[in-house]
């Protein structure tokens, strides 16, 4: 069985499977609330590189398919954006 303490799910916030789950174990039902939980999603590429594995981790979990999960609400900005361009648009 492989080693899922330090499989990492979300690169931006270092947040481990284990963590996810440990989540949902919790209570945690959608993506919004291991989100809160856990902090998944909440780096600056915004869920980009994480949410897949998240919907999948609460599917598998809560019997469902990856489709039935809904996405993470994201929040503005919906791209990265950079300090330069903040500062050269006033």
């Amino acid at each position: 069985m492989p080693d899922t303490t330090r499989q990492i799910i979300c690169r931006c916030e270092d947040v481990t499977e284990e963590e996810v789950l440990q989540a949902i174990a919790q209570g945690a039902a959608t993506a919004d609330e291991v989100k809160r939980l856990t902090r998944a999603g909440m780096g600056h590429c915004q869920g980009r590189t994480c949410r897949r594995l998240v919907n999948q981790l609460l599917a598998r979990r809560l019997g469902q398919k990856p489709a039935d999960q809904r996405p993470v609400t994201q929040r503005s900005p919906l791209q990265p954006v950079s300090l330069k361009t903040l500062a050269d648009s006033h």
